[in-house]
């Protein structure tokens, strides 16, 4: 009979046996490493060897990040069967054996994290295995035999993970991915998904292990990249190190304002010149511009060999046409000056047929005599009648297309264009605007001009400078820069991706959306974002507003409704904040609690700055080794950042997609005064794991 201390002995048991499999697998590891190795030692001989010699340092690479999670679960079968799960897949030294740890990503792990036991699907136990580097720390067993389905797959390391203190950077989380999270990251990616979260769901974890799994299942994708679009530097600094940690080269992180390579945003804009300049009547203006920009058919003289050769206004309306067909504006000047040399050297050919013929006539019956049969000297082409032959013809092309001369006159008649340039020749002219834009009104276009004449780019120029940018295309073939596929996508502007992952999608005005989609034109696309969160200055309230002018009706929605991270007692708040941001959807169910009270300081202005210190190391020295934040109205920034010293000071908008271990929130009644201030107040509330403060102003 067992004693009392019997589950402490079963414990114990349990850890000893999975450290023994911790123990073989590293091992294990250290041996395919080992003969990995040894084999890139031998040289390639050919583009195959050195194709399978990029295979094999993958594959090495992936072994020797794999130090932390090597395995992390076990699915015990009703037939018997014992599966491990870890963060790469661990091959036995017999290939064609079952792995030894199978991979996160793969079909066969997918019960550790759907399984219940409503449905267990084969499975009878679940086993998450706790470890701190090579070192088994403990197990918590799941039975899945139909006794009742709980809420949380492996609540006790779910719940050990979102305890641990928070480092300023996010980490890996599949050992604790929960059923509706892994639903998304499984999905097909067979077009737009657009996930929508409220805070704590998850939504970044979700996007990011989604681009591992999707780069695991579709190998091609890794071929093209996966573009990764988070709304700040800050946010992008924060996961950084998430996928290199899961394995993952082949991505390229920037926020929209980032992705045209060389252009760099130097400057802030009002609120509502980025609405305007967000909205969809963009495209459709730009285009009418740059067709404005194409040559007007007209009679053309082309100066060959010292005489003019006139190409009618008729045949160059036809030359233009069969060059734009679609192309861009560069590339249909190409096609347009081929055009033009051929027709140059037709009517050069022509001409030369012509005054042949003029000499010949009187004297038929003389030249008669002395021109030889074709074919009996070898001669032919111009010298024996007049008409040039197919190489003449050729040769006669190749000069003109390589003449100066009849390049300067291309250029004079189809001038290349700056897209900088023609975007501020746009921007800077109320006439050009108001016909090509004519849904803009006159304030509109008052406020675009004005704003058009200060140095350099704001946010909303980017996505305007980008469209034109593809309108006109490139003047020429701008060479491929070297280094990975992750280096080469981000140098080039239109660079086509395999897929898109776009993090705090509500923020996208409908200008941004079309830049993400001539990065992906196959729309193999995923969204994740809080429609309630949306702090950008665009009027969409609903996802189908938000996507209706790029994607239409085709894409597919889905939902994360499990607060994880944000504690009940913090989660109780947001109800009334939410109804006060005309939101009609219901905040996340919260499924973890702190025990920790929000807290409530009332302040006057001039002592703010002292309590707000105060309040700051009171939170740190309790929250050490953790992170605290400090999120406030943009307006107290200045004041706020003598007193706090090096702290950060955050907006509710920058905070957006960070988490903390404590909030201090200074005056929620300044941050609601801002635009779309009850939706920033909710971001502000829901950014902390344990503790929330709120300084208030009396």
């Amino acid at each position: 009979m067992l004693s009392n201390d019997s589950p402490s002995i079963l414990d114990a048991a349990a850890v000893a046996e999975e450290q023994a499999f911790l123990d073989a697998a590293i091992a294990q590891r250290e041996r395919l490493s080992a003969r990995l190795a040894a084999e890139l030692t031998v040289p390639a001989e050919d583009a195959t060897g050195r194709a399978r010699q990029r295979g094999l340092r993958a594959q090495l690479e992936e072994l020797r990040r794999a130090t932390g999670g090597l395995i992390f679960g076990r699915l015990d079968g009703v037939d018997g069967t014992v599966r491990h799960v870890g963060r790469i897949g661990l091959r036995d030294d017999d290939d064609t054996a079952d792995p030894i740890v199978v991979d996160w990503r793969a079909p066969a792990a997918r019960p550790f994290y759907t399984a219940t036991p409503v449905d267990p699907q084969g499975q009878a136990r679940r086993r998450h295995v706790r470890t701190d580097g090579p070192a088994v720390t403990g197990v918590d067993d799941e039975p899945l035999d139909g006794a009742g389905a709980g809420e949380l797959v492996g609540e006790g390391a779910l719940l050990a993970a979102l305890d641990e203190r928070r480092t300023g950077r996010m980490s890996t989380a599949f050992a604790t991915l929960q059923r509706e999270q892994d639903a998304i990251i499984r999905a097909e990616a067979t077009g737009p998904l657009i996930v929508q979260g409220g805070p704590g769901t998850g939504k970044t974890v979700v996007a990011l292990h989604r681009v591992a799994y999707l780069l695991f299942t579709y190998r091609q994708m890794a071929e093209r990249a996966v573009l990764v679009l988070g709304p700040s530097p800050r946010f992008l600094d924060y996961i950084a190190q998430v996928l290199p940690a899961l394995g993952e080269t082949a991505v390229v992180a920037a926020t929209c304002d980032t992705l045209i390579p060389g252009e760099t945003v130097t400057r802030a804009e009002p609120r509502r010149l980025a609405e305007i300049k967000g909205r969809a009547l963009w495209q459709g203006a730009l285009e009418r511009y740059v067709r404005s920009l194409l040559p007007r058919p007209r009679e053309l003289k082309l100066r060959w060999d010292g005489e003019f050769h006139p190409i009618d206004a008729d045949t160059v309306a036809q030359l233009i046409t069969s060059a734009v067909q679609g192309r861009p504006y560069h590339r249909a000047r190409t096609v347009f000056a081929e055009h033009l040399h051929h027709a140059l050297a037709d009517a050069v050919a022509e001409r030369r047929a012509a005054l042949l013929d003029e000499m010949d006539e009187g004297y038929e019956d003389i030249l008669a005599r002395f021109r030889p049969e074709p074919g009996d000297d070898g001669r032919s082409g111009s010298d024996v009648d007049g008409l040039m032959s197919d190489e003449e013809l050729d040769d006669l092309r190749d000069r003109i297309a390589t003449d100066a001369t009849i390049a300067r006159f291309v250029e004079s008649v189809w001038p290349a264009r700056d897209p900088r340039t023609a975007l501020r020749t746009l921007l800077t002219d109320a006439a050009l605007l108001t016909r090509h834009a004519p849904d803009l009104t006159t304030g509109d276009i008052a406020l675009i001009t004005a704003d058009a004449e200060a140095v350099g780019w704001a946010p909303s120029d980017i996505p305007l400078l980008d469209a034109i940018t593809d309108l006109l295309g490139d003047p020429g073939s701008p060479p491929s820069p070297p280094g990975s596929v992750a280096e080469r996508a981000r140098g080039q502007r239109g660079w086509v991706y395999g897929h898109v992952v776009i993090d705090e999608a509500q923020e996208l005005s409908e200008m941004q959306w079309q830049m993400v989609l001539r990065r992906c034109p196959s729309r193999s696309i995923t969204a994740v974002g809080d429609i309630d969160q949306a702090e950008a200055a665009h009027r969409h309230t609903g996802w189908a507003d938000a996507v209706r002018s790029t994607l239409g009706n085709r894409w597919t929605a889905a939902e994360l409704t499990i607060c994880y991270r944000t504690p009940r007692e913090v989660m109780d708040l947001t109800t009334p904040v939410l109804r006060a941001a005309g939101s009609h959807n219901a905040p996340p169910r919260a499924v973890r609690s702190s025990g920790i009270p929000p807290q409530t300081v009332e302040t006057g202005a001039d002592r703010l700055p002292a309590v707000a210190a105060d309040t700051l190391a009171m939170l740190r020295q309790r929250w050490s080794g953790g992170t605290v934040g400090v999120i406030a109205p943009a307006a107290l920034i200045p004041a706020l950042t003598a007193a706090l010293g090096d702290t950060p000071i955050l907006t509710a908008a920058q905070s957006k997609g960070l988490e903390f271990d404590a909030t201090l929130l200074i005056d929620p009644a300044g941050i609601t005064a801002e635009p779309r201030g009850h939706n920033a107040l909710y971001v502000a509330l829901t950014r902390c794991t344990q503790q929330l403060v709120t300084l208030s102003l009396r």
